[in-house]
């Protein structure tokens, strides 16, 4: 796919009235500071007819106006904390084209391709990167970026459905709670649950990775496909040994499915421990609820098995190791988590789990799943009808799995698996067994 691109400028927020001031900053939250400090980005495609892309600009710049920490830029305070300036230097805009119709190059599925779509993601000082590709058959890629210590995939979707509820000329709803002091510790506080080994390390140990022959040029990043009549079919079997209980959802059931799967596919010995990393979204779960919160509000659930019980056990053995791993980060996890990262991180010099650490692209034994099922990326209407496709560009980080909604939007679940090549072939013939 050779993508021209022409014009590329910074967009800077439209302001009803007065502008507010460009010298206020805002300090990142204790949920900020442990997440990835890197950009993520998403794929959008749109049949033709599209909107011009003066409108799509127009959008962007009414919808910035009321998330102006996107507008802003990363720096430090006076004690070299992280902080957001909320200095309104605006966002990187970029227009290209391709002289092909869209259905002759896109891929469905991931491919390295999918980078050039979007503006780099290395060496960045813009907080959110857009760019505009349009084909020869009248189709529009929308190409999105955006940097995760701002905001998680919850808040960011959020804003893409008020970016286009501006561009279609309506009222940004609902609208977003900015404020990040929030989260203050207990007093005094109670360190119920173990954070140390979970968010935080000391800072003088080193990440140990795994002894693997195979390098970064060996992982393939694979798309799976699931019916919804094969996820139903799934999620019983699941659920088959829960009783009276309330059955697992989809997600915990096609999850546990999934690592299974994988682990089997390694070729893992029976003996070794494997664990998956499961974002855990604290909007709903902390007392009070907090719905509407734009930032990073999320902690992670670390479900672990032996190999030789997680092949040997049926399916509700995973399905169970991870609902009860969820369940557990509840109210009193996340409030334990406040208190412990307001009165032990510094006085421990404890530093950010390397387990979030991005440069890692292989997480081998284990995995970690960014679950999108939720998010209603689908809803970025530009005034022409929702995308047909959405998806996240490329990311070959070897266990590092994508469930999102089907394009088909028919109940089905496209999985993004990027797998070393030597393990994928046997992935895929027991993708699709309920044995």
């Amino acid at each position: 796919m050779k993508v021209k691109i022409g014009k590329s400028r910074i967009i800077k927020p439209l302001y009803e009235g007065a502008p507010p001031t460009t010298t206020n900053y805002i300090p990142l939250s204790v949920f900020d500071k442990v997440t990835y400090d890197q950009h993520v980005a998403v794929i959008y495609a749109y049949h033709p007819p599209t909107p011009t892309n003066a409108m799509i600009e127009l959008g962007l710049q009414k919808a910035l106006a009321e998330y102006r920490e996107w507008a802003g830029r990363l720096g430090e305070d006076d004690n070299g904390d992280t902080i957001i300036l909320l200095n309104d230097e605006g966002v990187k805009f970029v227009e290209a084209s391709v002289d092909r119709s869209l259905d002759q190059v896109m891929p469905i599925g991931p491919s390295a391709s999918l980078l050039s779509l979007h503006p780099s993601l290395e060496g960045v000082v813009e907080l959110v990167q857009v760019q505009l590709t349009t084909f020869k058959c009248g189709s529009l890629v929308v190409g999105f970026t955006a940097h995760h210590l701002v905001a998680d995939g919850h808040s960011t979707s959020n804003f893409l459905v008020a970016w286009g509820q501006a561009c279609r000329g309506l009222e940004i709803s609902p609208l977003p709670l900015h404020d990040r002091t929030i989260f203050s510790p207990r007093e005094p506080p109670i360190f119920e649950f173990e954070h140390r080994g979970v968010e935080y390390i000391n800072k003088k140990l080193k990440k140990v990775y795994p002894l693997i022959h195979n390098g970064v040029e060996d992982i393939v990043a694979h798309k799976v496909h699931y019916s919804a009549a094969f996820l139903a079919k799934l999620k019983g079997k699941a659920s088959s040994l829960n009783g009276k209980n309330k059955p697992f959802s989809t997600f915990e059931s096609l999850l546990a499915h999934l690592w299974r799967g994988i682990t089997k596919a390694r070729g893992l010995s029976e003996h070794e421990t494997t664990q998956v990393r499961i974002s855990v979204d604290g909007r709903h779960r902390l007392n009070p609820k907090v719905p509407n919160y734009f930032g990073n509000l999320v902690l992670w659930a670390f479900p672990k098995a032996k190999v030789n019980d997680l092949l040997n056990q049926p399916l509700p053995y995973a399905t169970k190791l991870i609902h009860d791993a969820v369940t557990n980060v509840n109210d009193n996890y996340f409030k334990s988590f406040i208190d412990f990262a307001n009165h032990k991180v510094k006085e421990e010099d404890l530093v950010q789990n390397a387990v979030a650490d991005t440069e890692e692209s292989i997480l081998w034994p284990n995995l970690e799943v960014d679950s999108w099922l939720r998010f209603p990326f689908y809803e970025l209407d530009f005034g022409f009808g929702g995308p047909y496709i959405f998806m996240p560009s490329f990311f070959p980080t070897e266990g590092m799995i994508f469930l999102l909604p089907s394009f088909m939007q028919d109940g089905s679940i496209d999985v993004f698996v990027p797998l070393f090549r030597d393990n994928l072939e046997t992935f895929k013939q027991i993708c699709y067994s309920l044995d």
